[in-house]
């Protein structure tokens, strides 16, 4: 498998100085599966371009390693497949092991060059495309880069059998060399969508550090964790987690001194959605006049780190299914930091919300920020008689996604759910009707309010219910 990075930044042959490989040598490097040849085509002043070459060994690929099965183990695919030459996770960890300076962002003898966005050509021979050409546009083009990806035909003597899976890459644009090699570090193998080896937690931590700076912001990110993660639900929703952690965690920080700022840029600063949310929920707390509250579905504990900061709450409960987020929840918190009165008001529990759990009955309110639209809708009425009904807080306050609001969001096209692990996503009217029924089945009132910018024809982004007991 070939990949090539050229360059016409002057004088070009500083990109021998950023990757830490000398033009004039030809060096070749072991790694997992074979091995990693080095050198240059072009070394000159005005363009220079590097190659690295992939020379896999069949044999060595098809051997399991040492307590590990290949995913092809059971088959004749361990044998007869095309990781020899397509590029893959092979090439990606050969990215890793080659130019590992050069993705960290670190130049000994350019340093001043680091942070320089280079005007850059990569190409790749042949890249297994699952999803076809269109995809490879949907994950670089955001980014930044011109993509030209061409279908590479199963036999140009028979066109009539069609394209293979497999384009031929090329991506254009300027950009800093580091972020270059991490957009490449991820996203190849989320094209090929397989990995060639087993896919473990400490992949998390991996995607995190080579998207740091875009992955976050990059529309199609739930599609990239999950494949890059190997489509392990459980390692991609941590993924996500803990990006959506980092995003509400700079969305609470205080905005900066604003005073130099444009009249213009002041006025097209909008608040994060998370915040609009999170307030509403907050005010409604308030307005409840509530002291020992529950977070359903606490997440990583955005929520919770807010009610900790506000001393009216002397209880705070946060429960959630997923050992993983009350995990990032305690990090987040600071748990084993705190002064032991501020320890004592918060408490994080496991507990599936479909079931009946004897810890979250007599609290004064409960909160499900952002949670019934990831239960089935055939579970929904277990999730009622377990909050409603058997915790039974005087409170209930649930907030969940507004479907028509979708098409106002650029790339998701109305009708479409705005996140992969969503089961549903309600209308306006849809929420009504299940708030309504709910409020009736178990003795509550219902307030039903807008959260965030309300648009005259599709409404809010995000709608709220305000359950309330009955008197």
């Amino acid at each position: 498998m070939l990949l090539t990075i050229s360059t016409t930044h002057v004088p070009a042959t500083d990109l021998g100085f950023l990757l830490v490989k000398h033009p004039d040598r030809v060096q070749s490097f072991d790694t997992t599966g074979g091995t990693a040849h080095v050198w240059y085509p072009e070394a000159g002043a005005e363009r220079c371009t590097v190659a690295l070459l992939l020379d896999v060994d069949p044999v060595a690929l098809a051997r399991p390693s040492k307590g590990h099965r290949s995913p092809d183990s059971f088959s004749l695919g361990r044998y007869v497949n095309d990781r020899p030459y397509a590029a893959s996770s092979l090439l990606t960890v050969a990215l890793g092991k080659v130019f590992r300076s050069a993705l960290k962002g670190a130049s000994r003898d350019r340093p001043e060059l680091v942070d320089v966005p280079l005007p850059l050509e990569i190409k790749v021979a042949a890249l297994p495309c699952r999803g076809g050409a269109a995809i490879v546009e949907r994950l670089f083009g955001p980014l930044g880069w011109t993509v030209t990806a061409e279908p590479v035909p199963l036999d140009p003597a028979f066109p009539a059998w069609g394209d293979s899976r497999y384009v031929q890459l090329t991506l254009t644009g300027r950009q800093k060399l580091s972020d270059a090699l991490n957009h490449l570090y991820v996203l190849l193998p989320v094209l090929d969508d397989a990995k060639h080896y087993w896919v473990s937690a400490d992949e998390v931590d991996k995607l995190l550090r080579a998207g740091e700076g875009w992955l976050p912001e990059h529309p199609a990110k739930e599609l990239i964790a999950r494949r890059y993660l190997a489509n392990r639900r459980s390692l991609a929703q941590s993924a996500l987690e803990r990006l959506r952690a980092a995003d509400e965690l700079e969305a609470i920080a205080e905005p900066p001194a604003a005073e130099e700022l444009a009249e213009v840029e002041a006025a097209e600063r909008r608040k994060p959605l998370v915040r609009y949310r999170q307030e509403a929920v907050l005010a409604a707390l308030a307005e409840s006049g509530a002291t020992r509250v529950l977070d359903l579905g606490c997440g990583s504990g955005a929520l919770l780190l807010r009610l900790l900061a506000d001393r009216r709450y002397t209880e705070i409960v946060g429960a959630d299914v997923s050992s993983v987020n009350l995990q990032l929840a305690e990090r987040r918190l600071k748990l084993d930091r705190l002064p032991e009165r501020q320890r004592n008001r918060i408490t994080l529990i496991q507990s599936a919300l479909t079931y009946h759990d004897d810890r979250l009955a007599g609290y004064d309110a409960a909160v499900l920020m952002e949670v019934i639209e990831h239960v089935d809708e055939v579970r929904l009425p277990a999730l009622e008689r377990a909050v409603f009904g058997h915790a039974s807080p005087a409170t209930v306050i649930v907030t969940t996604p507004n479907i028509e609001y979708n098409g106002r969001y650029d790339g998701l096209a109305g009708g479409h759910l705005r996140h992969d692990d969503h089961r549903f996503e309600w209308t306006r009217a849809q929420f009504a009707a299940w708030a309504a029924r709910v409020a009736d089945a178990y003795g509550y009132g219902v307030d039903l309010r807008p959260v965030g910018e309300d648009d005259p024809e599709v409404g809010s982004p995000t709608q709220l219910a305000y359950f309330r007991k009955a008197a």
